[in-house]
């Protein structure tokens, strides 16, 4: 018989808490994204019963249906897709944190749509580690005027970084990309953008690598939900 959610996020979060002690992390300093794409709101209600609360999304509209349906138990919602700009006025409304602004053409319309009732948006600005041209992400080469195209927006908070690296073929190849992104988010705070602290890095098959290169936020989908159809 397979593990149930809760199980498995037990489970997850006793890994994290592991790679955190081998890595001489401060317990409790990597939080776990449930990812939960695709999945239905009873399995979502699973996890949510043991206790999680932040989830992430990449369906703007799957997601808009699961955060009203959902907004009694009080979420954490993070976008982590691809982000059309006819999108944005909806993603600025519903969501907590936003993962994947490589243009700041994008970061300033969740700015101006951001409403005014609601804190700063959290956005994480997703860098391109590896040039794959299947993938987005602004280039390590323009992480930095990207950065400073944000410094004029109101309404949104840079809180960090974010990439998805092509796959290593062993852990010390995989900490090898994770750590030029650490390397990059240092490199802003040394510029000055003190608020740019977090690294959302790290999946199911590569947490531990992640978490041994400082990642903050590890995004867990396949661990906690099983493989997708």
């Amino acid at each position: 018989m397979s593990a149930s959610i809760p199980e498995r996020i037990l489970e997850v979060r006793h890994q994290i808490s592991l790679f955190e002690k081998k890595y001489r992390r401060p317990s409790g300093s990597v939080k776990l994204l449930a990812v939960s794409k695709t999945q239905p709101q009873e399995n979502i209600i699973q996890a949510i019963e043991c206790g999680q609360k932040a989830f992430g999304e990449n369906y703007t509209q799957e997601a808009e249906k699961k955060i009203l349906a959902l907004a009694a138990y009080d979420l954490e919602w993070h976008f982590i897709g691809p982000i059309q700009s006819n999108k944005t006025k909806t993603i600025a409304s519903l969501f907590d944190w936003v993962h994947s602004i490589d243009r700041s053409k994008i970061a300033r319309r969740l700015s101006e749509q951001r409403p005014s009732h609601l804190p700063p948006l959290k956005i994480l600005l997703q860098v391109n580690l590896d040039s794959e041209s299947s993938k987005a992400g602004v280039a390590l080469s323009g992480l930095e005027k990207l950065a400073h195209d944000l410094k004029d927006l109101n309404n949104i908070e840079f809180a960090g970084l974010m990439a998805i690296p092509a796959p290593g073929k062993d852990i010390q190849a995989q900490r090898a990309s994770f750590r030029l992104l650490a390397q990059a988010r240092d490199n802003l705070q040394r510029q000055g953008f003190n608020s740019c602290q977090h690294l959302s890095m790290g999946m199911s098959s590569d947490k531990e690598a992640a978490i041994a290169e400082g990642s903050t936020i590890v995004r867990i989908g396949t661990d906690i939900f099983g493989p997708r159809n």
